[in-house]
């Protein structure tokens, strides 16, 4: 695979080989020194057509963890605001030797036009398009659901995931449906009926429009957020009714098992799907989804441009790991 532009790329052994992978280089951040060779004199492009604190930064530590040189590209104040076309600039970039572009535009499908014109010959990571996906963000859910409550092994066979909220703008509950069932995870989607999109029954998930009945059977419960700037019509009589049917407070917490975890991939609107105590307690995994997201990217980078494809396996040696002996 040359490109990383859906969750539903990955296949069973090849995800799990991601968060194995990840899982290895997640061991670099207790180092005194938290880089590697590995990506020594490859180029990556922040390709950011879109806002973005989270991804973009994420994806820039990945990479020079890795000891890529980075450049970051913002559409305000370059030449895209001046009206050159997603081609120009994809050409651009070419011309200047680019061995990997990390995209993120507002419409769905940029990337993959990116991948697929034939106006670079790089890699292409889709780091969030439109209401579509955003892949890197559900490898990291996954490691960090796997980490919680897996020991940082395996699959997530027989997990049960809840993800609540504004399923109809979010490339992340799209990208986490086709991943987390990939993963053997049963996957259940809690939202009013207006924000589920239009035929959510052919996803390979479950759907509810009752929270409180969903909860008590729930390993993790990932809360989405109400992505306003997307909604051009009501969706919801006031964001207070909301909250009372579909937000995450403290009497809702409480119907969750023990062991079960709250997860939201940011930007959260506190007191709105999640309130600040649940957000800030002990069942919450928001600021570790963050770290996870700088080891599963280096992942995704090093099996794209250092391993030439993220099915490969990674070499001890590549990633700072002693090589057995007998082993060239």
């Amino acid at each position: 695979m040359k490109h990383l532009l859906s969750a539903g790329d990955l296949d069973h052994d090849t995800a799990v080989h991601v968060l194995d992978t990840a899982e290895r280089l997640a061991r670099i951040a207790d180092r005194p020194v938290k880089k590697l060779p590995t990506l020594r004199g490859r180029t990556v492009v922040n390709l950011f057509f879109e806002d973005s604190t989270r991804t973009r930064i994420s994806f820039e530590a990945a990479a020079k963890r890795l000891s890529a040189d980075v450049i970051n590209f913002s559409a305000k104040g370059s030449s895209v605001s001046k009206g050159e076309s997603l081609k120009d600039t994809a050409m651009t970039l070419e011309a200047m030797g680019t061995d990997a572009v990390i995209v993120r535009h507002s419409c769905s499908g940029a990337p993959h036009r990116l991948a697929n014109s034939g106006w670079i010959g790089g890699h292409v990571v889709n780091a969030g398009d439109g209401t579509h996906e955003h892949p890197t963000q559900a490898l990291l859910d996954a490691f960090t659901m796997r980490r919680r409550l897996r020991g940082g092994v395996g699959d997530l066979a027989g997990l049960r995931v809840t993800l609540v909220g504004d399923v109809l703008h979010s490339r992340v509950a799209r990208s986490n449906v086709l991943l987390l069932s990939t993963l053997g995870a049963a996957v259940t989607l809690v939202a009013p009926p207006t924000l589920l999109p239009v035929g959510v029954e052919t996803w390979p998930c479950a759907t509810s429009y009752d929270l409180d009945e969903t909860l008590p059977g729930s390993d993790v419960v990932m809360m989405l957020r109400v992505q306003s700037e997307r909604m051009n019509a009501s969706f919801f009589p006031t964001t207070r009714e909301y909250s009372r049917r579909y937000g995450l407070d403290r009497a809702r917490l409480g119907l969750l098992p023990e062991h079960t975890i709250v997860m939201h991939p940011g930007p959260m609107n506190r007191g709105m799907e999640i309130a600040p105590d649940v957000a800030d307690s002990a069942r919450s995994t928001i600021v570790e989804q963050v770290t996870n997201g700088v080891s599963v990217r280096m992942a995704v980078l090093y099996l794209l441009l250092g391993g030439a494809d993220i099915g490969a396996p990674a070499p001890a040696e590549a990633i700072g790991e002693p090589v057995p002996a007998g082993v060239a």
